[in-house]
């Protein structure tokens, strides 16, 4: 029997640059939103993929991962991607998982980037439109 890992939710306020991120294994919300240009991605993104990798260990039988972003760089798309890449490696695992990629409408590079990235992972994006 595995044994289950208890978390404490993750949550970062949007600032300036950042985007506000919130991984909360017990309500079930996964989230980042807002823009993403950190002047250090990966200083400011590790403590999310710290928490994803201690959760990908023992994963909720379903998560639900939604990008709000509306605006994000080159460096940030990096982070994205292993973010999905870690979301894979749950899904492989024989976990539910649903990755719903929100964009505005009439913004079509962010509607494009997200048809990319549905490309990369092993199971559909859900692009929604708001």
């Amino acid at each position: 029997m595995k044994k289950q890992i208890i978390m404490n939710a993750l949550i970062l306020k949007a600032g300036e640059n950042t985007p506000s991120i919130r991984l909360d294994a017990t309500k079930g919300i996964f989230e980042i939103s807002g823009n993403s240009r950190p002047e250090n991605v990966a200083v400011f993104y590790k403590p999310a993929m710290d928490w994803l990798n201690v959760y990908a260990q023992s994963p909720n039988e379903q998560t639900v991962f939604d990008f709000k972003l509306k605006y994000f760089n080159t460096a940030s798309s990096k982070i994205i991607y292993d973010i999905m890449m870690k979301l894979s490696d749950i899904h492989r695992a024989g976990k539910s998982v649903t990755i719903r990629w929100h964009y505005q409408s009439g913004d079509d590079d962010i509607e494009y980037v997200g048809k990319d990235f549905s490309e990369i992972v092993e199971f559909p994006i859900e692009m929604v439109e708001y």
